[in-house]
């Protein structure tokens, strides 16, 4: 499930569309080994999902055994929303292959918004990977607050300076006010009731907050920011995730999702329909390798 909370931080990504990068050296190979009890588990160097967190690595990127569709989200920055409808007009290996990549660049001090868009260069090299974006309407959730200009107990406007020292955590301790003691990426803190998520983050773009809700609440659409709020912000979120909350029942102990938004940190969703960015598929081969 952790894997999983990481890969749902998402957001499209703003870089210039003339830019245009590539690894000096890249391997693409198709893993086949054996899938389950035995098999191997997806390995990377550089975190893959839409969050900050990540450690140069001398220009190196090494993945194993990673599923296409997270490849290409890492390389677009893809919503929730926009994973899923690239995955309905994607052939169906798309769910199933899984690849080894090792790439380098020459520009050891890359970025980790610049090894997106070498990722882009090398799927297109590769798979012959062509999108488009393009705007369509389609039910939203609109995040407001939910009393003008206050924010919630958990939620503020991010201020001062924090620790990007992971050390390879996947779980962090609290800092005095209860928020994770690292910034730069969703992580999950210490403390959590045993049916509970509590997640947090510091220094999080409110808009890559925003659009993160789909996935943690499960909500089946996007969720757009309209609460007025700008820049980075901070937040902790207790709350019983839905598949949870489902098989409790009246039994459930805590606060679903929505109701966590609305007392921890003051926020609404609202529904209605509105324009939307889509990644559309225009071509895909399967691996043309080395």
């Amino acid at each position: 499930m952790l894997v999983s909370l990481i890969a749902m931080l998402a957001l499209a990504l703003p870089m210039a569309a003339q830019q245009k990068l590539a690894f000096d050296v890249a391997s693409v190979r198709e893993n086949k080994s054996v899938e389950g009890p035995g098999g191997e588990a997806p390995q990377t160097n550089v975190p893959l999902g839409p969050g900050n967190v990540y450690s140069p690595t001398g220009g190196q990127l090494n993945i194993r055994d990673m599923g296409f569709l997270l490849l290409v989200s890492f390389a677009y920055r893809m919503s929730i929303p926009q994973q899923d409808a690239f995955r309905d007009m994607a052939p169906k290996w798309v769910t199933e292959a899984r690849f080894d990549i090792q790439a380098r660049t020459d520009k050891t001090d890359v970025t980790k918004d610049e090894l997106r868009l070498m990722m882009r260069s090398l799927l297109a090299d590769r798979f012959g990977l062509v999108v488009h974006n393009e705007m369509r309407t389609a039910p939203v959730y609109s995040m407001q607050l939910v009393k003008p200009d206050a924010l919630g107990p958990h939620f503020r406007k991010h201020t001062g300076a924090c620790s990007k020292d992971f050390e390879g955590k996947t779980t962090v301790d609290a800092d005095a006010d209860g928020y994770p003691e690292v910034c730069g990426g969703l992580l999950l803190l210490s403390g959590s009731a045993s049916t509970h998520f509590r997640i947090g983050a510091r220094d999080m773009p409110i808009n890559v907050f925003a659009t993160s809700l789909t996935g943690w609440g499960d909500l089946g659409r996007p969720v757009i920011n309209d609460t007025g709020v700008t820049g980075n912000i901070d937040f902790v979120l207790d709350f019983v995730p839905p598949y949870a909350q489902a098989a409790a029942g009246a039994d459930a102990d805590g606060q679903g999702f929505q109701e966590a938004l609305r007392k921890q940190l003051g926020l609404k969703l609202e529904s209605l329909k509105q324009p939307v960015e889509i990644i559309v598929l225009d071509h895909l081969d399967h691996l043309s390798e080395n």
